[in-house]
């Protein structure tokens, strides 16, 4: 048996696609130790920006006005669209130019210039995506209105840089000095906007890293266990977004571009393997993260007009990675149309989630499968050419420089075929290809053809859409451009409807389903083109009063497209749907209640399997009501448990990088097996005995019990779930440094955390690491559209990227407690909760 962490140890950082690495520079900064903590109060408030009195700005045309809240929320007033989105830019550099600086050098694969050779690698695979050309690409061809927008939002952010020095900017400038004399943050550019929201789409990316599992996975498990540990989504159990009766198009699609289903494969001995994979229906890595939102009818609310939620589940961090701001024009017009108020991404204009005088929206992810990793046949005496249809072609090819703080630049050769980059030169994931159960040809490569590396206007021009939009007509209109990442749009307004749109390019594939890597070398699994906009699921008005998104299956098979195997599979939608379905009327604070709702689902398919062994928790257990509340002893004993069923289950069959994380897919996976007490998969091939389902559970129960003793001693009433489920909030960067001084200056936390993954308060976990939360519901917000002045929010952390600020982390304790705190439309009551009031007039 394998010792578990301590249950408030933290998740190895390694997890993420980038990480910064201070190490080998620790000395440095410990040397320097004392000097900072001196120092320290003096160099973190000095960055604090003024906010306060007046300020001239050039390139302003006519005065505009920041009135923050008693919460540092910022709503911005001007005459005009240049004015808003400068001033826009210029809050944004304010409160948050550390975390936009950082960001940009992701989108542009340039970490190395900040933190040195610790980030070459990463660049490589960044240099290797082509991002900022993308960026440069779309800037080029935008319409000139967009470009407009995004240029006075480069001169607002250029305004407040070239007023501060570095270390006035924000404290971590202070601390990088000490590690790079030689960074200066350069100005911004509309470039580094745009690069932002392909890294977004990055990190909501699709199925790809599920189609790369797969492969793996069949290089040591037969196809029907590989199928057996994805199935298909449980739609005779769990809702779908849009169900047949409600789904409306504009008209039947060809079935000749229909995709189809299944992978048919050139790939030689494995072929038969993946055949069956397809054939059972395999869906991708659903997982403890995505969002929910949903929008209810006024049929179904208190007020007789619609209510709409949201909560994006990402990743946590210091500070949140949402900025809450209004934009309002002081007369809305057609060349001011803007009177918004929501959640923006610092570094990109516009309020990408929230509400204007007329409508609603909210976002969860839809994960359609736009990733397709292509297997190139790569000629043995040429490295540069590859095969295509029985023909060498040469790739294009370029060498990228990185340059390295303290180090000497590094250049790379970044190779792309007809389909894109190259990727298994950088990408980790695809280091140990060679051992997955697909015969690639000797020597290969491995595509990554992405819708996002294809032409696309990036999301500035749907946002901007979104934000100045009247009507259900108008919402459509503005997601007709919202290329990539393709999400759920919930909808709802102050005429009493609610809607839903799935937007963004959804390839339609020659053959094939896209669940794993296919031949590049013929044209058989070639993109013919994307589902039509006009025929993507949508909703308007359904009969059942409400719509919910959880990132659960959109349609059913029926649907005559091909989306994606990989939905979550529908936990959340379920306990969502129960709630609102079962408590009609429904108010304001009820849906309050929903979002933090920590009942666990899964928890009532296993917990009477348990009940029939032997063991103390099962006393604990016989009392639980399935919540997940932090003062919850049968939470800590379920969780306890459950970590330890998924370690004992599958750590003997899987490798190490694909054992369970815990979440949906293994909700329902396990589940399955309760039925099957003499699974393979209950065996423990590291034993001479053939074990059982029940010898499993009884071994789980027995090691969760001596871990929750450990922990906690003997008295159940002792054990504690939000001892063991912590958040920390850490910052990006510097917080993850190694360095205690440092961390202990920018992060907040441990604090004791309700709810757990896939579950409706998505506070989720790696099961493979501690009980610490790793994703979380970012922010959660409900709108009122029976009078918008009724509607709440609260953000993770706070408004204020500078450690130390009040409002670095005043939201915190809101935010644990499922608080929330006005979300202020009115100038009235903006007015009435102004903490400053800044004017900002043209620099004469």
């Amino acid at each position: 048996m394998t010792d578990t962490a301590a249950p408030g140890d933290g998740p190895k950082r390694s997890q993420k696609w980038w990480k910064i690495t201070l190490g080998v520079i620790a000395g440095v900064v410990l040397l320097a130790a004392v000097g900072v903590a001196l120092s320290m109060r003096f160099s973190v408030h000095r960055a604090f920006p003024d906010v306060d009195g007046e300020v001239a700005i050039a390139g302003l045309q006519a005065p505009a006005e920041v009135i923050r809240d008693d919460m540092g929320v910022a709503h911005i007033y001007a005459d005009n669209q240049h004015d808003l989105f400068l001033t826009q830019g210029y809050v944004h550099a304010q409160e948050r130019f550390w975390q936009m600086d950082f960001w940009r050098h992701i989108g542009s694969g340039r970490l190395s210039e900040m933190f040195g050779d610790t980030q070459v690698e990463t660049d490589a695979f960044l240099r290797t995506m082509g991002w900022q050309s993308i960026a440069e690409a779309q800037y080029a061809a935008a319409d000139p209105s967009d470009r407009a927008v995004l240029d006075a939002y480069t001169e607002g952010v250029n305004a407040y840089l070239s007023s501060r020095s570095p270390a006035e900017l924000s404290f971590e400038y202070t601390v990088l000095e000490l590690l790079n004399h030689s960074y200066d943050p350069e100005p911004w550019t509309p470039i580094d906007t745009l690069t932002w929201g392909i890294a977004m789409a990055w990190d909501l990316r699709g199925n790809m890293d599920a189609e790369i599992a797969r492969a793996m996975l069949l290089g040591s498990l037969p196809p029907e266990q590989v199928a057996q540990l994805y199935p298909p989504y449980p739609g005779d159990m769990n809702p779908y977004i849009v169900p047949a009766d409600e789904l409306v198009t504009d008209g039947t699609p060809n079935a000749s571009i229909r995709a189809v289903p299944g992978v048919r494969t050139a790939l030689g001995s494995v072929a038969d393997k993946l055949d069956l994979v397809a054939a059972i229906g395999v869906p991708g890595a659903g997982s403890g993260i995505g969002s929910n939102a949903w929008a209810i009818s006024g049929s179904r609310t208190d007020t007789g007009m619609p209510i709409l939620a949201n909560d994006p589940h990402l990743a946590i961090q210091m500070p949140s990675i949402w900025y809450q701001n209004g934009l309002h024009c002081t007369t809305v017009s057609d060349d001011c149309p803007y009177d918004v108020v929501g959640f923006s991404f610092s570094g990109v204009p516009g309020v990408i989630i929230g509400h204007n005088a007329n409508i609603a929206w909210g976002v969860t992810n839809l994960g359609p499968d736009v990733q397709d990793l292509f297997i190139e046949k790569v000629n043995p005496d040429d490295p540069t050419q590859y095969e295509v249809n029985g023909r060498w072609v040469d790739m294009d090819v370029h060498e990228e420089v990185i340059q390295v703080a303290g180090g000497d630049p590094v250049t790379i050769e970044v190779r792309s075929t007809r389909h894109g980059p190259i990727i298994s030169d950088t990408y980790g994931s695809l280091e140990d290809f060679s051992d997955a159960g697909v015969d690639a040809p000797d020597p290969y490569a491995i595509a990554l053809r992405w819708t996002a590396l294809d032409e696309n206007p990036g999301v500035v021009p749907a946002v901007l859409g979104l934000d100045s939009a009247e009507n259900w007509d108008d919402f459509r209109d503005a997601l007709r451009l919202w290329i990539v990442p393709s999400q759920n749009f919930v909808y709802a307004d102050v005429e009493g409807n609610i809607g839903y749109q799935s937007p963004g390019a959804i390839p339609i594939r020659a053959n094939g389903d896209g669940t794993l890597p296919v031949p590049g070398w013929t044209d058989e699994y070639e993109w013919t083109g994307f589902i039509p906009f006009d025929e993507l699921p949508r909703s308007f008005n359904p009969e059942s009063g409400y719509i919910v998104t959880a990132n659960n299956a959109v349609v059913d098979d029926s649907y005559p497209y091909w989306i994606t195997y990989d939905w979550a599979y529908g936990y959340r939608a379920r306990r969502i749907v129960d709630l609102v379905g079962s408590n009609a009327p429904i108010s304001l604070e009820q849906v309050g209640s929903v979002q933090f709702d920590s009942y666990d689902l899964s928890a009532e398919r296993i917990v009477p399997y348990l009940a029939a062994l032997d063991s103390p928790i099962n006393t604990v257990l016989a009392s639980w009501d399935f919540g997940n509340q932090i003062d919850s002893s049968g939470a800590a004993a379920y969780n306890a448990v459950w970590k330890r069923m998924l370690e004992f289950t599958f750590w003997d069959d899987l490798p190490e990088d694909y054992r369970p994380e815990g979440g949906s897919r293994w909700f329902y996976v396990v589940g399955q097996m309760m039925d099957r007490p003499d699974d393979p998969f209950w065996d423990d091939a590291t034993t001479t005995d053939v074990e059982d389902r029940d010898a499993i559970l009884q071994k789980s129960l027995d090691a969760a019990y001596e871990d929750l003793k450990g922990w906690f001693g003997d008295d159940p009433d002792d054990w504690q779930w939000g001892a063991m489920h912590v958040s920390t909030f850490r910052n990006q960067t510097l917080g993850e440094s190694g360095i205690g001084i440092v961390e202990d200056r920018f992060n907040r936390g441990p604090f004791q955390t309700a709810g757990g993954g896939s579950l409706v308060n998505s506070t989720a976990w790696l099961a493979t690491e501690s009980f610490e939360t790793y994703w979380l519901p970012s922010m959660r917000m409900l709108v009122d559209l029976g009078d918008l002045s009724r509607s709440v929010v609260t953000n993770t952390t706070g408004q204020s990227g500078h450690t130390d600020h009040p409002h670095y982390d005043d939201m915190i304790p809101l935010w644990l407690s499922g608080e929330y705190v006005p979300m202020t439309w009115t100038r009235e009551q903006v007015e009435a909760d102004a903490e400053t009031v800044q004017t900002l007039t043209p620099q004469r």
